[in-house]
């Protein structure tokens, strides 16, 4: 997975409808026919590794991404029409609200490894956000998450609140709207919204624990990552909401 400070947006672009035969080379082989395509993704199932019917490719120019939408929307594959768009115009459509914050973060912890450890609680819109110095590259120790669904975003929050990731206790809220006065995210309000617009099956977030009660589907979840990374004995726990704003970015 590319850096998402590498990943160029306006020249990525999202691919969804796929079927299940389709693979990464597929769409590199088929997409490379607009342009020179630099990087392709497509987010898989932790458990099985099967993709979840979407992907996104990366183009060298946003020029050659407009010309792919203009000439593989709705062409089929297998049998299937896929649609393409603009990934960023996708994720903004698919954003309900579902961002956490993450802090106390080690300086080691990467966006691959966030998007590894909490792509197990559903589907992640995009790779998560680590906020870094401008100088240096090096981490302020924070990270924002968007989810595709609150129930993904809730039981991130409630497994791995606590929990140790790279030797450090992380703290994880609902992210800050942004000039809001103190608001988060995560309001009934957003929620009702988000319900009343479901997202196609495709694309619906899994769910690692699809048939446990929540509070069985944060034991387990902790359970498994305690097992992975167990706390050292000795470990303080560092201040995070003075050092860190948990404002989601813009």
């Amino acid at each position: 997975m590319m850096a998402v400070a590498e990943r160029n947006q306006d020249a990525t672009i999202y691919v969804g409808g796929l079927d299940e035969k389709v693979s990464e080379t597929i769409l590199w082989e088929l997409f490379v026919q607009a342009g020179p395509v630099v990087n392709v993704h497509m987010p898989k199932d932790r458990i099985t590794q099967n993709h979840q019917g979407y992907g996104f490719v990366e183009f060298m120019t946003e020029e050659d991404a407009d010309y792919g939408i203009k000439i593989m929307n709705m062409i089929k594959l297998y049998g299937k029409p896929i649609r393409v768009n603009k990934a960023s115009a996708h994720q903004k459509s698919l954003d309900i609200g579902a961002n956490l914050f993450i802090g106390n973060l080690d300086p080691e912890v990467d966006e691959k490894l966030l998007y590894d450890t909490f792509s197990a609680f559903g589907v992640i819109l995009q790779v998560p956000k680590i906020m870094r110095e401008n100088d240096t590259n090096s981490s302020k120790g924070y990270a924002f998450i968007n989810f595709a669904s609150f129930e993904a975003s809730d039981a991130a929050l409630e497994a791995m609140n606590g929990q140790y990731l790279c030797n450090r206790p992380i703290t994880i809220s609902y992210a800050f709207k942004k000039d809001s006065k103190g608001e988060r995210h995560g309001t009934e309000a957003e929620r009702f919204l988000a319900a009343q617009n479901p997202l196609p099956q495709a694309e619906r977030p899994h769910q690692l624990f699809a048939d446990a009660p929540p509070a069985h589907a944060a034991a387990m979840g902790a359970a498994q990552m305690s097992q992975m990374m167990p706390p050292p004995p000795m470990m303080s726990m560092m201040p995070t909401q003075a050092m860190y704003p948990p404002f989601a970015p813009g």
